[in-house]
């Protein structure tokens, strides 16, 4: 290694850490803009590439401005929607890698399952259905599937807006030779409600009031409870996603939106605080504030929704985990 490596990748980082914390949180990300389906037919519209440059420069994020600059547009000014999902597969494709790296497929299971064992005890209907919202190329359900992670009882849905991401996630699953359902559409309009919503780094896209109402859609009858993964906030993040996606991302906008995506995660109150407002026939938890017993933050923590009756359950399969996670209720 270099003499130096260290001080030199540090001083990047501070400098490149500098530019994105100048970013409003609320700011979005490029893979939040360079797609656009209608909110009920899901048809595609059409994405104006300078208005999109205008829109990053107008909020100070010069470096999104920069990236979608070099983005293929047709020759209407509309940026390529063929090439735009390319590059969606694409950086999902790099996001699996990181999360094999950090093992995420095991972590989901370690907190479903106990969730799950608590709605057993309690004689909820079966099958127990879970669906992922926001599944991308599936990997999560995927994952759970291809390691038999979950009992017989469960039904794994991944839904997605985004066909493209929903056809990769199809074509995956046939050549792992898994048996996984993948739906276009709105995890929260499906024939079939579920026992248990999952998600995997979706939360800080939904600003403001956003939020709350996303809990708000999880409050039905039949939901059970929610498990929602995301950037755990904390001074060492941002640096913490520079450092991860320069070494392990390839694709301009997979760094870009990594960092940010640090930068905009919410304090662990703030998701306490929308989940009992959008939510109030739960009870949210949050898990993995902390690596093991240590004060060292986790760069993904969880945030647990149950309904009170099975809340003493929950916690009882959790066991003697609970107490290196680290929880905040």
């Amino acid at each position: 290694m270099p003499k130096g490596f260290f001080k030199i990748a540090s001083d990047r980082g501070a400098h490149v850490l500098k530019r994105f914390l100048s970013i409003p949180a609320g700011g979005p990300e490029i893979s939040d803009r360079i797609v656009d389906f209608a909110p009920v037919t899901l048809a595609r519209v059409p994405v104006d590439k300078q208005t999109l440059v205008n829109a990053f420069s107008s909020i100070g994020n010069y470096r999104a401005a920069r990236i979608v600059k070099q983005l293929p547009e047709r020759a209407d000014g509309a940026l390529d929607p063929e090439a735009m999902d390319q590059l969606l597969v694409t950086v999902h494709c790099e996001m699996q890698r990181m999360s094999e790296e950090f093992q995420h497929g095991r972590r989901v299971a370690e907190m479903l399952n106990p969730i799950l064992q608590a709605l057993r005890e309690h004689d909820v209907e079966r099958p127990l259905r879970v669906v992922d919202i926001g599944c991308g190329t599936g990997y999560v359900v995927r994952w759970l599937t291809a390691h038999r992670a979950l009992a017989d009882d469960v039904e794994l849905i991944g839904a997605d807006y985004n066909p493209a991401l929903i056809k990769e996630a199809g074509r995956l699953a046939v050549a792992e030779h898994l048996k996984c359902r993948f739906v276009i559409g709105n995890a929260f309009r499906l024939e079939e409600p579920a026992t248990v919503y999952l998600s995997t780094g979706v939360l800080h896209h939904f600003r403001g009031d956003e939020l709350e109402k996303l809990f708000a859609r999880q409050n039905t009858p039949q939901t059970r409870a929610f498990l929602h993964f995301d950037f755990h906030q904390s001074v060492m993040a941002p640096f913490g996603s520079w450092l991860f996606h320069v070494v392990r991302m390839r694709q301009p906008l997979a760094k870009h939106d990594g960092v940010l995506s640090a930068v905009r995660a919410y304090t662990v109150n703030e998701l306490l605080s929308a989940a009992r407002a959008g939510a109030p026939d739960f009870v949210p938890a949050v898990f993995g504030t902390r690596l093991w017993r240590l004060p060292i933050p986790r760069a993904f923590s969880s945030l647990v929704g149950v309904r009170p009756q099975y809340r003493d359950s929950f916690r009882a399969n959790m066991g003697s985990r609970i107490a290196s996670l680290g929880v905040v209720e």
